[in-house]
């Protein structure tokens, strides 16, 4: 087996997590029995809030309020589940890891620490209009206008520079997908950029 490592990025509501969901599938159906470590740190963190202790506490309180949580807790929920999860003999898929800018040499470093050769990253692009209009129409309840806004100028001002940094380094491979297309195409599109 060729462990391959897969990271995602893109605005909210551009199909990041069905995507991801798309190429798990494909990764176990081209070997079967191939293991895939998919981390998603927003879902970690809800889960971890569900513990009890003044950690989760705060966690819970600070994304309720749509605040934003301190570096070291999404670097922990992710590193954490690293150092649980990794054999060296699993693909890997990560989802909302990095997100700013100087978090990205911590990533590099554990990365490379876990000779997870060859990375790709997937960037799925939407426009801002595109992604808004989306999370409007899905109408979850940390889905308000305002919250949306400060989601995808978030996206713009932190995540943006994070993907610079995997551009400019060569150890990684960055492709980027039209995400305003059916979620078939979309996948389509994956496949053939990662082949």
């Amino acid at each position: 087996m060729n462990p391959k490592t897969f990271m995602l990025f893109g605005r909210s509501g551009c199909g990041k997590g069905t995507q991801a969901q798309l190429l798990i599938k494909h990764l176990e159906n081209l070997h079967a029995g191939d293991r895939v470590v998919y981390i998603e740190t927003g879902a970690k963190l809800r889960e971890f809030t569900k513990e009890v202790g003044l950690t989760q506490d705060l966690t819970a309180k600070t994304m309720s309020e749509g605040g934003l949580l301190p570096s070291f807790l999404p670097i922990w929920i992710w590193t954490n589940m690293f150092i649980r999860n990794l054999s060296g003999k699993e693909h890997l898929i990560l989802d909302g890891l990095s997100r700013r800018a100087y978090e990205a040499p911590i990533l590099h470093d554990a990365l490379k620490f876990y000779n997870r050769q060859n990375p790709i990253v997937i960037v799925i692009n939407v426009s801002k209009e595109w992604s808004k209009n989306r999370l409007l129409a899905r109408g979850r309840g940390d889905d308000k206008k305002e919250d949306i806004d400060s989601r995808l100028e978030w996206y713009d001002t932190n995540v943006m520079p994070t993907i610079d940094y995997f551009r400019q380094n060569n150890y990684y491979k960055v492709i980027d997908i039209n995400g305003e297309q059916t979620i078939e195409k979309v996948a389509t599109d994956i496949l053939a950029a990662i082949a």
